[in-house]
């Protein structure tokens, strides 16, 4: 497995993640066999770094995690744990909380869930604009000073609220969306990121689904991304029309579309760590096989001439969760 480190003072993880989202939550049901499966597989194939969130299923994603490293050495992987978000019975989002002593009470039922004393990563699912980031981060340093933390890290955040942040405790990397299809980052995080020596973990590499095989031969969207605008009408018609021009760029370099597009984050920079939010172990090793494909910098453009970040219909979120963005919000310097 090829290693990349997380920014200038965070660990050495795998070159791949492996989100475990959708085994408890958002996209539909998903078989827990296979999904435990999946983790020990990508455990076996030399992935160290399991991104989950407290609020995935209401806690059963951690769960599930727990149940993944039974019996297995704790220190051979990375968790990566997002706290903050509230949610209903019904399982809409009620906001975020970022306040001290809720970041505490979250990392609490966090370890006992995932049955460990310490969790590597912990950072903010998203910014709580009610409350200073400088306060949110400092609850998760006073967690790594006691040793229940290892590391922290950002979700969604804006490059001044990175700053803000790194300014209070080193922050090791910021994890957002990231693909051939959602490329704001770009523009200003991304070189904010650089200067501060902070990685990027890339979630919704493959935009949900939308660049895959299966989108293509017109699979139904299963849980919430059937909502999303890209999914929807005009928008998916001409993002579909991308995804076949992409397809048939990786056909003749023997690849498959998401191969294609797992590798195009990949060749993005050592700094960025990519996760697949894979539930099967076929689409697993699929993913694995981006690993091998070493981009060249004319293959990139080409692909990024197939799918121009302003040619892609729809956002990437509702425009009610588009605003719960720090990401996404007017930013300075």
């Amino acid at each position: 497995m090829k290693v990349r480190s997380l920014g200038a003072v965070g660990p050495e993880v795998s070159a791949m993640g492996l989100g475990c989202m959708g085994m408890s939550d958002f996209y539909g049901h998903a078989d827990e066999r296979e999904s435990l499966a999946t983790i020990h597989s990508a455990m076996e194939a030399g992935i160290t770094l399991l991104d989950t969130g407290d609020f995935y299923g209401a806690g059963l994603n951690e769960l599930l995690i727990r149940e993944a490293l039974r019996g297995r050495n704790r220190d051979h992987v990375l968790l990566s744990v997002k706290f903050g978000a509230l949610r209903s019975p019904d399982g809409s989002f009620l906001g975020y909380d970022g306040r001290p002593a809720a970041v505490k009470n979250f990392a609490a039922y966090s370890l006992k869930r995932l049955g460990t004393d310490y969790i590597d990563i912990y950072r903010p699912a998203r910014v709580d604009p009610g409350v200073p980031i400088e306060e949110t981060v400092g609850a998760v340093a006073d967690l790594i000073q006691a040793g229940h933390v290892r590391w922290l890290g950002l979700s969604e955040a804006s490059r001044s609220t990175v700053r803000r942040a790194h300014a209070v405790h080193p922050v090791v990397d910021l994890q957002i969306e990231y693909s051939l299809m959602s490329r704001s980052v770009e523009t200003r995080i991304l070189p904010a990121l650089r200067e501060l020596g902070i990685g990027l973990t890339a979630y919704g590499v493959l935009s949900r689904g939308l660049i895959s095989s299966g989108a293509l031969k017109g699979q139904s969207q299963s849980g919430f991304r059937s909502h999303f605008p890209r999914f929807q009408g005009q928008n998916l018609e001409n993002n579909l029309a991308l995804v076949e021009a992409l397809a048939a760029f990786a056909a003749s370099m023997a690849v498959s579309v998401a191969q294609l597009a797992i590798a195009w984050v990949l060749a993005r920079g050592e700094d960025i760590v990519p996760l697949v939010g894979a539930r099967r172990r076929d689409h697993l090793q699929e993913a694995l096989g981006a690993l091998d494909l070493d981009l060249t910098a004319e293959q990139c453009s080409s692909i990024e001439g197939l799918i121009p970040a302003e040619a892609v219909a729809g956002g990437r979120y509702m425009s009610e969760h588009m605003a719960m963005l720090d990401s996404e919000r007017p930013d300075v310097p």
